[in-house]
């Protein structure tokens, strides 16, 4: 019974779609035809929502917007951290440098300095050469020892007690002490040197 049914519904349909020139049969075919058409543009619309150029899935302008931005600003901050990174980099080699002049620069001028204000041994043995002779091979006053040549230290103890009055070798300390009173350590050192080079 089922089946007589299905089969009588069946004809039916036939019977009316079969009617090839009435007004319900023409808007069948036509429908028919219409429908490739339309299914075709059913799915290339789907192919485009996919893609996310429609409604359905498609970003608002604002959203396209806001993430280029920020794609920008992150590609901007990156390229601003590498030229702080490289900034950084050539100011240290720059301040290297700077310290490295500097530091020469200090060394020459101290030496410059010692040099200017270091007391020059010979221009202070030339009031010692007198007595003890422009070599320092004489014996002073005929008593003294002959102090060319002698040990730096030696010479600079020896000269230290003339001028503190702790010395009188050969009754001489009262003579020395008034050549050497006067010298500072600076230039006690600085003749004791000369003379040790005698």
């Amino acid at each position: 019974m089922k089946k007589l049914t299905v089969l009588s519904i069946i004809a039916a349909s036939l019977i009316l779609t079969g009617c090839g020139e009435s007004s319900t049969g023409a808007e069948a075919k036509a429908s028919s035809e219409k429908a490739p058409v339309a299914q075709e543009a059913k799915a290339e619309k789907t192919m485009k929502c996919g893609e996310g150029k429609c409604g359905g899935n498609k970003k608002s302008a604002a959203t396209e917007a806001k993430e280029a931005a920020a794609v920008a600003v992150s590609k901007a901050t990156e390229a601003v951290k590498e030229k702080v990174e490289e900034v950084k980099a050539k100011a240290s080699d720059a301040i290297d440098s700077a310290k490295t002049a500097v530091a020469s620069a200090t060394t020459a001028a101290k030496e410059a300095v010692a040099k200017v204000t270091a007391p020059d041994g010979k221009a202070i043995f030339a009031k010692c050469a007198g007595c003890h002779g422009a070599d320092g091979k004489t014996k002073a006053l005929g008593k003294s020892e002959i102090i060319a040549g002698q040990a730096e230290a030696d010479l600079e103890k020896k000269i230290t007690e003339y001028k503190a009055g702790t010395r009188n070798t050969k009754g001489m300390g009262a003579l020395m002490k008034g050549q050497v009173g006067g010298l500072s350590d600076a230039e006690v050192k600085a003749v004791a040197t000369y003379i040790s080079g005698l």
